[in-house]
Parts: structure tokens; sequence; C-alpha cells
């Protein structure tokens, strides 16, 4: 098998109709491609027999998360250049039946199956979820939820720093350089929403899906608010107890393991969900916006911050993607802004704001990749090599899709308006007080 690099860099460009932009180094050691690109990483003919039998995005990340497939220089620059071969990403993804027409691109995957060889593929690596349909049930979210946040509390204080804040934050400049600039913007992201929902000291807030409590701390710390804060995993809440006790603060925060269509102490003043959404999914949005609007009283407000995806054409329903469904959140659905509000409004609300902050969590995911690349020592003995793995391409591209506009993040401000008709807003929009 000599020289398989150049086997392999135009077979590539073959099945691309185009020039393949990286540098590829084999499993024997050959390497083709433009001398300066960035290098993929071929480590033996596993990684091509996983690419062949599940062509796109799922055999790309299967091959990545077991080791397979590595990537040297720009991380960024190389998944750019890689998402050519995905099939099944959006717009403008070549649809694979149509491609198969083609004699050349046929042609191009016989060349792959013989440098490959005959083994079957290997099994997916250990850290696949394996489970059957899309429930969304009690049961099924909590496994959810563990599998994505049980990781551990350490491994997400080296990604996240100190704030232990997951979700998009709020940056001042495109160019941050500071030590403690995530901190800060963190912070004006909690600061943002606590404005938005017009908080004041005596207040009851809701924080679904509080997390490692730090918006729950920031709105009883800097607003004088009465909050409850639920999450469905253990490993969070304990942390986040932890926390409002070390900051005094325990008078004012309740940290509960609870679904939120298990709330039934209502009413509340405000509600907060902050990156939650997105796992509620499409059999359950309606209730979960119906649960929200029940538990808030007339005039109360719902800062719902959400990832939405970009529609393709006329179509607005939700959409799973295969490598974040088997690595990284099971059960994870993405729908377009407009769905959202729809649904927001079908539940008896009134949409007041729609802000979008995209750019924001692009500049957010790129400073959680660095965290996480300059403790990678110590990130992989705190999980494991294909864990950490797992979480370095989810970020990186993420990132590129927040920057390429194939996904964006909106803060929606809904209100429950009373029959009066008094929203309690202020005539000119984005005040926030």
């Amino acid at each position: 098998m000599a020289d398989a690099a150049s086997r392999l860099h135009a077979l590539v460009e073959q099945l691309l109709g185009a020039p393949f932009r990286a540098r590829v180094r084999a499993w024997d050691g050959s390497q083709a491609g433009p001398p300066d690109a960035p290098i993929l990483v071929v480590r033996n003919r596993r990684a091509l027999r996983r690419f062949l039998f599940k062509p796109g995005e799922l055999g790309l990340a299967r091959a990545w998360v077991a080791g397979d497939l590595e990537i040297e220089g720009d991380l960024y620059a190389a998944l750019d250049i890689v998402s050519g071969l995905v099939w099944d990403r959006g717009e403008d993804a070549r649809s694979l039946t149509e491609a198969l027409r083609d004699p050349r691109f046929r042609a191009a995957v016989r060349g792959l199956l013989r440098l490959a060889g005959p083994p079957l593929p290997p099994a997916p690596p250990p850290e696949e979820v394996r489970r059957a349909g899309h429930l969304h049930t009690r049961r099924t979210d909590r496994h959810a939820v563990s599998h994505h946040y049980d990781v551990g509390n350490d491994f997400y204080e080296l990604v996240l720093g100190p704030s232990m804040v997951y979700s998009c934050a709020y940056w001042e400049s495109p160019d941050p350089s500071a030590d403690d600039a995530l901190e800060r913007a963190q912070r004006d992201k909690l600061e943002l929403v606590c404005r938005k929902l017009a908080l004041k000291p005596g207040q009851r807030l809701l924080d679904v899906g509080c997390g490692w409590g730090s918006m729950a701390i920031h709105a009883a710390r800097e607003h004088g608010a009465g909050v409850v804060g639920i999450t469905l995993s253990h490993e969070q809440a304990t942390y986040a107890r932890k926390r409002v006790a070390d900051a005094g603060l325990a008078d004012l925060v309740e940290i509960r393991v609870q679904d939120y269509r298990d709330v039934a102490d209502g009413p509340y003043d405000a509600i907060s969900s902050i990156g939650m959404a997105e796992h509620v999914g499409a059999e359950r949005y309606r209730e979960y916006t119906s649960a929200l609007h029940a538990l808030l009283r007339p005039g109360g407000r719902l800062l719902n911050h959400q990832i939405a995806r970009r529609p393709r054409h006329d179509e607005n329903a939700y959409r799973i993607d295969a490598f974040i469904d088997a690595y990284v959140f099971p059960d994870g659905e993405l729908a377009p802004v407009g769905t959202t509000v729809a649904q927001l409004e079908h539940a008896g609300f009134e949409v007041r704001d729609v802000e979008s902050i995209r750019e924001h969590y692009a500049l957010t995911l790129r400073r959680w990749v660095a965290n996480l690349e300059a403790a990678w020592p110590r990130a992989v003995g705190l999980t494991s090599p294909g864990r950490a793995r797992v979480w370095r391409l989810y970020m990186a591209a993420s990132a590129l899709s927040f920057e390429r506009n194939r996904l964006s993040v909106n803060q929606v401000l809904a209100v429950r308006t009373p029959d009066s008709g008094a929203s309690g807003l202020p005539l000119r929009a984005r005040t926030w007080n």
C-alpha cells in the first residue's frame, strides 16, 4: 500500500469534483496535498471503512472519536475543508443519492473501498449513545441530561472557566484578549437576562435548566430575587447548592433536581430558560411553552435563550444533528427561530423582542476550545481520550456553524400579558427597565 496518501488525496478530489485543500498523511507515512495546508492524519485504513460505512458526518465523527483520524495545524480551517465530505449538513451539502449517479463519483467510491481493505467496519466508539426513538419522556430526558452533563464538574470547570456558564456569553469586543474576558462576557450575559426580565427585590424567578447555578446566584445577589433553579443533573445540583451556600444566598436560592413538567408552585414573576429549550424536542415543545405560561403570573416575563438553525426553503420542522445526537446531547433538536416564536404565541405568550447574538456564540465557543486545548492532558485524564475528542470537535465545528450563519442563538422575550393588555414593558424597546 505504498504512497497511500497520494491515492487517497486523488480519490477525495474525485469525490468532491474539486481540489481538496488539505494535506493528507496516511498510515504508511506518505503525504500528499498542499504543503502549507492543515494536515488530515489518517492513522489507519479503519478510518476509511468507518467513513464508507456511514458516509458523511457520523462516519467522520466515529473516525475522529476513535482516534483513527486526527488534524494537525489550524483545526477550524481543516474542519471547513473536510465539511465538503459531509452530505447531510444543510442546504449546501451535496446529495449523496444524486452524487452516486455520477460515474466518476462511483469510481472514486470503488477506489476508496479497495484502499480501505476487506474487513467490515468496527463497532462504533464506546462514547456513542445507543437508544431507539426520540421519546422525550421524563426517563429518557434524565438519561440524555446525564450523558451530557454528568461528565464531571472538574471537566466543565476546565472548559468553561470560573463562571461555570454553559451558554453563549455576551461580548463587548470581537477580539477579546484579557484573561478574564470570558468571565466578564458571561456576567454581562446574565445581567442582560436579568434586565430584560426587569427583576426586582422580592420577586420570584424560576430558572429552568439552571446548570451549575450561575444565573440563580447572579439574580439573587445582584437583584435581590428569590430563585428556584431546576435541573435534571444530580451532579449539577450538588455543585450549584455548594456555590449558593458559599455565596451566602441559601435564604434566596433553592436548587432542585426536577423536571419542568413537575413544577407546581407558581406563580412566578419571571422565568429564565437559557440553553435548555434545545433539548425539549418537537413532540414536547408545545407542552413546554404551555407549562411555562401557566407558571407565570399575569404580566410575568419569560426570557427564552435558544439555539436555532437556518430553515431550508419553506420548511420549519425540527431537525436532529447526527453527530450531536450520537455523541453530545442525545435527543437534542433545533428549529428555526420562527417556529419557536410561533410555539410561544400558541401557548398564549405575547412575544415582545427577539435578539440574535449569533456572533457572540462563535466567540464563546472558540474560547472554550482554547481552554480545552490548553489543558488537554488533564481533560483526557478527567474523562477519556474519546470523550475529550468529542468535545473538541463539537465546540470547534459549532463555532464555525455560528460564524457561517448555519446556526444562530436568540433571546426571545415574551410576556404573559393580562386581559387588560398592559404588558408592563417600556414604550421604547430595549431599555429593559
